[in-house]
Formats: structure tokens, sequence, C-alpha cells
């Protein structure tokens, strides 16, 4: 006998394979979901981590500056503390300015070279003098830039034709105002040492 089979078994196979389609693509969905929450909970939890790490980053920069403030601070108090130290020790060792300024004027004066009038203001000393001649003078230069520890930059400021009077006679000399720096004690120190150090045969 045969057997004639009427229903729409093309529908039902169409039906079967779209209901396990929806099926598939249901479950792939719920899959996905998944792994996108558990990926936006991971980065949360890094978000949320390194938002810990940074508030305490930034409260140790707080901390920090407010350290470097105080050593910033000390530094300004100890370099004040240094400049009055100083300070203090240049006033104590100039009190024999004059004294080691009139030495150096004896030792450093040619013959024929005499001083009229002197005046210091601050390191400049400022010379007044006769001279027997402009040679006198610039011997007087010489020995002031070379050969005194305690003063240094000797400049001529004016040299002028003069004459005195000799007995009955009138003679001629140069009058002449100079002008040299005279060291401080520190100053003349370190200058003794460079030229210590300059002069010392080099090792070997």
């Amino acid at each position: 006998m045969i057997l004639i089979n009427l229903l729409p078994h093309r529908e039902a196979a169409r039906k079967r394979r779209r209901e396990a389609f929806f099926a598939t693509l249901g479950v792939s969905a719920l899959m996905g979901g998944v792994i996108a929450g558990g990926i936006f909970l991971w980065y949360a939890a890094q978000i949320s981590n390194q938002q810990a790490k940074n508030v305490v980053l930034q409260t140790e920069i707080k901390r920090l500056e407010g350290q470097i403030k105080d050593i910033a601070t000390l530094q300004e108090e100890i370099a004040a503390l240094r400049a009055r130290q100083q300070a203090v020790e240049d006033l104590q060792a100039d009190r024999n300015l004059p004294v080691h300024l009139l030495n150096e004027m004896v030792r450093q004066l040619p013959d024929g070279v005499f001083i009229t009038s002197m005046k210091q203001e601050n390191q400049v000393v400022s010379i007044q003098g006769v001279a027997q001649s402009n040679e006198r003078v610039s011997e007087l230069l010489r020995n002031l830039g070379n050969n005194s520890p305690w003063l240094t930059k000797p400049e001529l400021i004016e040299i002028v034709s003069g004459t005195v009077p000799l007995g009955k006679e009138q003679r001629r000399v140069s009058n002449f105002q100079m002008k040299v720096r005279l060291l401080r004690s520190s100053e003349a120190q370190k200058a003794a040492g460079g030229a210590s150090a300059a002069s010392a045969p080099g090792k070997t």
C-alpha cells in the first residue's frame, strides 16, 4: 500500500531551521552580553584601582611639595646666614685695611713721587700726588698693578705738567691723579692662592 504524505514538510523543516537559528542567536547574544559584562566589570575594577593609586600619588606629591618648600625655605635661611656671617667676617677683616693701604703705599712708592692726598670710598682709593717725571708715575702704576697683594687695577685719571719752587728756581714736575682698588682680606687671600697655584711647577 502506498502512503502519500500530504503535510507541508518543507514548511515544517523551514520552521525548525528558523527556530534553531533564533535559539542559536539568543544563546550567542546571551554569551556576548555575559562576556561584555565581564569585560566592563574588569575595566571598571582596573579604573577604580588606578583612581585609588592616583589619589595616593596625589597625596604623596602634595606631601613632597610641602617638603620641597620647606627645603627651599631652609636653603634661603642658610644662604642668608652665610651672607651675614661673611659680612661680619669682612667687617672684622676690613678693620686692618687702612694699615695695609698705608704699608703698601710706602712699599710701592718710587723715589721722586710724593702723595699729596689720598681718599678711600668703599674699595676704591683716589690718589693725588706730584712726581719728578712721567716715568716715575708710570713706575708707580706698574708697582701698584704687579707688586702689591692688596692693591689692584690702578688707573691713571690725569697727569698735568707743573712747577714747584726749589730755592730760587722753579722745577718742572708732573701732577697726577689715579685710582686703585683695595682688596678685601678674603680677596687678597684668593688672589695669593691663585698666584701660588699658577707659579707652582706641574706634577709629572
